[in-house]
């Protein structure tokens, strides 16, 4: 009986012990089950967020290169060549006679094909470092902005435009666009290949301008002046609003901010008579789509290209000056900007906008074009406006650069 009683309880207990272990495994199994339904929902929910971003992306145009620019010009792709092969450009206006002038012509004002706004050369990687050296020590100096709310939104207009829509476009080689999602949201975002650097291509009332002035002065070799019209003026004049500036010559950005053209050109001789009246009516009249270009040239003892000291490379009637018995045709440079004018689709700003260039007299006299630029030097005293050279500090560097210039 004992004997009986005991296997019974053994039995039970293996029984208990039985049913439990499979309580357990059918718990486990069911535990299996939700966590693979719910690995499968995950799955789904994951394909299904990938193909709305997808279709959201190509809905956005992350497929293209470029992003469309609706009020600005059509622009053509210029001929496929590497940026590290382009030579920088070659400003050889001279004149044996200077006139302070608007007419259409070489060394004046000429039309711009939209596509060429910008150039780029086998110098960009070195100039950019530079530009971005210099933002970073004299940011006071390199970047200004006089009333934000009034232009920033044409500085936002004009870096969605090249970041988003030129850079890419003329110069897919050096500038890709990336469609980014982010837990704000998805834009895209511009690639300098040449940096490594990544922006966004978009703004917004948000958007610091300072910053987006940086970003401008930090991707293109080119500096820019943006320009509005007076508020509340029955003959409202142009006015500075914002730069970023990094090749001044002999001129102050900060202490033009603010300042009308004819203020800001006050030191230069002859521009009350001769340009302020057309330069204030072509202002006026400048027309959205139309771009126009012109040069300059000066002569300069620096080799630095940030020169915001007013006592550096212009002169004045009243200066003492030293003359140059001799130079060195190394350290003595043809200094020459090319400057561009545009009126902005929506903001209806005007962006005046400029690269400088620095050659050597010896390269220019390597090039055999001595004799024509001693000519241009001498014109400086025989044109429109003599004292032109007095400004441009001829006195100081003249005779020793012409006599080397037709050695």
């Amino acid at each position: 009986m004992d004997n009986f009683i005991e296997g019974s309880w053994l039995h039970s207990i293996g029984m208990a012990h039985h049913q439990a272990t499979l309580a357990a495994a059918m718990k486990a199994a069911k535990e299996n089950q939700i966590n693979i339904a719910m690995f499968v929902f995950f799955i789904v929910l994951a394909v299904r967020q990938f193909i709305s971003r997808t279709a959201a992306a190509k809905k956005a145009g992350a497929n293209q290169q470029y992003l469309e620019a609706p009020g600005f010009p059509e622009i053509e792709p210029l001929e496929k060549s590497s940026w590290q092969e382009q030579e920088p450009l070659k400003l050889r206006f001279f004149k044996p006679k200077y006139f302070l002038t608007m007419d259409f012509d070489e060394s004046a004002i000429q039309n711009l094909n939209p596509s060429e706004l910008i150039l780029m050369d086998k110098t960009y990687a070195d100039r950019i470092g530079y530009r971005k050296r210099i933002m970073k020590e004299s940011p006071g100096i390199a970047i200004g902005v006089n009333d934000d709310k009034r232009i920033g939104p044409a500085v936002r207009e004009l870096y969605t435009y090249l970041l988003g829509t030129y850079l890419p476009k003329m110069y897919p080689d050096m500038f890709k666009l990336h469609y980014a999602s982010f837990e704000t949201g998805s834009q895209f975002m511009m690639e300098n290949v040449v940096t490594k650097a990544v922006y966004p291509t978009a703004t917004s009332e948000r958007s610091d301008t300072r910053i987006l002035l940086r970003t401008l002065g930090a991707v293109i070799d080119e500096d820019f002046l943006f320009l509005l019209p007076e508020e509340e003026s029955e003959d409202p004049k142009y006015i500075l609003e914002a730069y970023v500036c990094i090749c001044p010559s002999g001129w102050s950005p900060p202490e033009k901010l603010g300042k009308r053209l004819a203020t800001i050109h006050e030191p230069v001789p002859g521009y009350k008579d001769k340009l302020e009246g057309s330069m204030d009516r072509y202002f006026k009249g400048l027309e959205v789509g139309k771009y126009v270009k012109r040069s300059n040239w000066s002569i300069t003892q620096h080799a630095e290209l940030f020169l915001p000291d007013v006592n550096t490379n212009h002169g004045k009637e009243d200066d003492v000056v030293e003359e140059l018995e001799s130079i060195d045709p190394e350290k003595i440079f043809l200094r020459c900007e090319r400057q561009t004018l545009h009126r902005l689709p929506k903001s209806g700003a005007v962006v005046f906008a400029f690269k400088t260039y620095l050659d050597s007299l010896k390269d220019v006299k390597e090039e055999g074009l001595g004799d024509e630029l001693a000519d241009a030097i001498d014109g400086l005293k025989t044109g429109n406006v003599p004292s032109i050279n007095i400004y441009k500090r001829g006195p100081v560097w003249g005779t020793a650069a012409k006599k080397y210039l037709r050695s």
